[in-house]
């Protein structure tokens, strides 16, 4: 049901670089772009994309307050080593890897324009 979602960035250079260490570790490489204004991630062809942006009215990118994107990660593994590789990329920690009750396995980290990002594992 979803397509894409997209974050604003203030520096999209910075999070260009930020966003291909990320989410290399799940699989995420560069898919499509529109110009220097848009840039999107994907694992394949025909499924939801993450971008970032500049945001179209010209103003700075802002983070909104209880707006969280997910990203969902095959293995615990990859919820630890994605919550490190954005640590490492100049991420801030939010909350470290670990069981949230029922199975929920999560992290969280804000990228370099605080937004909020949450990488998960839940069981089959």
């Amino acid at each position: 049901m979803i397509g894409y979602s997209t974050l604003g960035s203030n520096d999209m250079e910075k999070g260009k670089a930020f966003y291909d260490a990320v989410l290399a570790e799940l699989g995420g490489k560069r898919s499509m772009a529109i110009e220097d204004k848009m840039q999107f991630w994907a694992n394949d062809a025909g499924v939801p994309m993450f971008g970032i942006c500049k945001p179209f009215d010209g103003k700075a990118a802002s983070v909104g307050n209880g707006g969280m994107i997910a990203l969902f990660a095959p293995t615990q593994t990859l919820v630890d080593q994605t919550h490190a590789k954005a640590l490492a990329a100049g991420g801030t920690d939010e909350g470290a890897p670990g069981d949230r009750g029922g199975g929920f396995y999560g992290a969280y980290f804000r990228d370099l324009d605080g937004n909020k990002i949450c990488v998960f594992n839940t069981p089959a």
